[in-house]
């Protein structure tokens, strides 16, 4: 190796960072190989005698900053213990670069797709950071530290001459294809929309190997598409035989004995209101006048804990779910049809175990008393949401004076919380009407309206007085007990003044000043903007200025609600937070201690993480529908709503259907446009026109990629 130079002025040092950077990136393409300083300098391309001096002296500076190590005179490793490692997960864009979420930083690291080296989405990796020339933090992926993933959804291109081919992934965020030789297609031919598995990675290789396990069928065909969706997100459209068989195995029948243990409700009058088209029935509500004229109020949930025991196979599997999953054709459910539509589903004028909360209550819904435990119920009848509303807006029907009770009291407590704080978000959500073949004829959107608010006030009491009845002792002091909560963080300051800035723009005014002023001006703000033009723009960026309800041990209190303590109990046919809140309600209730913290907790991420994977497949779901349903409107036109802004072009969504698509700005050849994130739009920089987030605009619809699950748009002036 070349002499080592005697002085690194001053003006050479940003020059040394720069070829030390390099050398870092070339290093880390293999990062366990061994390199002498020539093949360094050649792996960079600085080849001349000048250039190669600069190497040894960027060599130096890395050796003294232990960010490589000489294992042996003049050969050189990257150093994978240094302090300049971060361990994260790697998130892709559609370009093939990445960034990197580190927990003890507040800004993600950006990767460049060159230093990514074999990392694939989601994946926990281990990176080397630098900084260089002012700029922010960047990285090169060292090594995968875990596989999110090793199943893969996506189409096979068949190279027929060289007997291999590709799995090309239908996301844009898998940043390679995976090669699959002719030998390991097991069935799959050229076009066929399969799943892949992963097999390996060799250093050196362009792309990883994968063997195709399982062939989905013609892309774009519906069943192919929404299995596809399932297969993606790895949810699981059947059960196990040996879970099947233990489900099956249930006595399903309501013992005598069993009773004995319970508070017997039957003869107390009992109902459900659902969706019309609802088969599992999670709760029911029972009211009985007292003869000191205040009301009992029972909330009943169905006592999935005495089916579902931990150990067995049943409550593994429910576990790894974590969550049904609401796709627009079907649902995955938690729990086999046995018990979801069945021995645990609340049926009408079958008996019922059931764990309750019952509320002595008066006429301002003020609660006397409160209880809590398992019970046996009969429900009488089962009112879908438009009976229930047709009752409260008429007051003929049977059970009209109950229901009217219900929503006498149920809107106290509504106006109650919205006043303690609650933010009243209250979106729409779209549906679609299929036929028998699970064509899309038409879409509606779910409103919700006094029945639903009615029901969701009373799960919202139980969930509530639950969490606290565990939390809070007679004092109202907490005891530290561990528990599972629904929590909802504070706001993003930054996302608020954000919000706030933008706004004034349009005569609005928010205050920040507190935690009270920013609910209040919210709910001002909320109320102002409907049926204005900015409604929609104004609704969109105020929910995105709210952080993520998750699962936690840790009693933040719920934001949007408004509730200091507050969890999740009333579903647990679907959601298996709810099921260990019953099973940790019943163990208080029978004088045990606090279970293992930590344990909770674990369970908690899970069922978070599933719950999130659960809102994309639903999501993409609802987008496959919607592209699908548009595909007989080509060439048509609407009025939009623009709904997204981006650097590459915006989303317009038509208000009438709920479809969105994009628009281009290399196809918007009038101008051109450049991005304007502050204030959500793009402007032509000669005629001034611009697309702001809420405007609204006329559109053709260009193109329907039902695999790509993506509408192109055009602006028709």
């Amino acid at each position: 190796m070349a002499k080592e130079g005697k002085f690194i002025s001053h003006k050479n040092n940003h020059k040394l960072q720069e070829i030390g950077r390099r050398i870092l990136q070339f290093m880390n393409e293999q990062s366990s190989k061994i390199y002498n300083y020539k093949q360094i300098a050649d792996g960079i391309d600085y080849k001349n005698p000048r250039q190669r001096e600069q190497v040894v002296q960027a060599l130096h500076k890395l050796l003294a900053d232990q960010r490589v190590q000489e294992v042996e005179k003049g050969k050189y490793i990257v150093n994978l213990k240094i302090a300049g490692t971060l361990t994260g997960v790697i998130d892709f864009n559609q370009s093939g670069n990445a960034y990197v979420k580190v927990e003890e930083l507040d800004d993600d690291v950006f990767v460049h797709s060159k230093n990514v080296k074999d990392a694939m989405q989601g994946d926990t990796v281990l990176m080397v950071t630098y900084q260089y020339k002012g700029k922010k933090m960047e990285g090169s992926v060292l090594e995968v530290i875990t596989r999110k993933r090793t199943e893969f959804v996506g189409t096979l291109e068949y190279i027929a001459h060289k007997e291999f081919g590709f799995v090309v992934s239908d996301k844009k965020n898998v940043s390679t294809d995976i090669f699959v030789k002719k030998d390991k297609f097991n069935g799959a031919s050229h076009g066929d929309k399969v799943v892949v598995r992963m097999l390996g990675w060799k250093a050196g290789d362009k792309n990883p190997e994968g063997e195709i396990i399982q062939v989905l069928g013609a892309p774009g065909e519906h069943e192919t598409e929404i299995h596809s969706i399932l297969a993606e997100y790895g949810l699981p459209y059947e059960f196990p035989e040996e879970v099947e068989r233990e489900a099956n195995a249930i006595d399903r029948e309501v013992r005598e004995g069993e009773v004995a243990k319970r508070w017997d409700m039957r003869e107390t009058l009992t109902f459900t209101i659902d969706p019309k088209d609802a088969k599992d029935f999670d709760d029911a509500i029972s009211l009985r006048k007292l003869e000191n004229g205040n009301w009992e109020i029972g909330v009943h949930i169905a006592d999935v804990s005495h089916y579902v025991i931990p150990g067995t196979l049943l409550d593994e599997e429910a576990y790894n779910r974590a969550t049904s999953v609401y796709l627009v054709d079907r649902v995955v459910p938690m729990l086999p049809e046995v018990l979801s539509n069945g021995v645990c589903s609340l049926r009408p004028n079958e008996d019922k175990y059931t764990f309750s909360a019952v509320f002595e209550m008066d006429d301002n819904a003020e609660i006397h008393k409160q209880w809590f435990g398992r019970t046996v119920i009969h429900s009488d009848r089962r009112f879908s949401y438009e009976e229930a509303q047709e009752r409260i807006e008429t007051g003929e029907g049977d059970l009209a004076e109950e229901i009217l009770v219900f929503d006498r009291l149920a809107k106290i407590l509504r106006d109650r919380r919205i006043k303690d704080g609650a933010i009243t978000f209250d979106r729409s959500e779209v549906r679609f009407n299929l036929d028998e073949n699970n064509e899309p004829i038409g879409v509606y959107f779910k409103m919700s309206k006094d029945s639903n608010h009615l029901i969701e006030e009373f799960m919202l009491l139980a969930n509530r007085k639950v969490s606290e009845f565990v939390s809070l002792n007679k004092k109202g002091t907490p005891t530290n007990n561990t528990f599972i909560y629904r929590i909802h963080d504070d706001p993003d300051p930054a996302k608020l003044e954000s919000l706030r800035d933008f706004v004034s723009t349009f005569g609005y005014k928010m205050d920040l000043a507190n935690t009270k002023r920013v609910t209040e001006s919210m709910n001002t703000l909320l109320q102002n903007v409907k049926g204005k033009p900015e409604e929609n723009m104004i609704e969109t960026l105020a929910m995105r200025s709210m952080s993520k309800a998750v699962y936690s041990t840790n009693p933040i209190g719920h934001y949007g609600l408004g509730f200091e303590y507050y969890s999740h109990f009333t579903s647990p046919i679907r959601r298996y937070p709810d099921l260990i809140a019953h099973r940790i309600l019943q163990h208080y209730l029978d004088g045990g201690k606090s279970p293992n913290k930590n344990d909770v907790e674990e369970q908690s991420k899970h069922c978070s993480a599933m719950e999130r994977l659960a809102a994309d497949a639903e999501r993409d779901s609802i987008k496959f529908m919607q592209v699908k349903f548009m595909e007989k409107h080509l060439g048509e036109t609407f009025e939009g709503v623009i709904s997204g802004v981006a650097e590459f072009g915006f989303w317009v969504q038509i208000p009438e259907n709920g479809a969105e698509g994009l628009i281009k700005l290399r196809d918007l050849t009038d101008d051109s446009y450049s991005y304007d994130p502050k204030s959500h739009a793009v402007n032509g920089s000669r005629h001034g026109r611009q697309f702001q987030l809420g405007d609204t605009v006329k559109i053709k619809v260009m193109k329907a990629n039902l695999i790509a699950k993506q509408l192109d748009f055009k602006i028709v002036d």
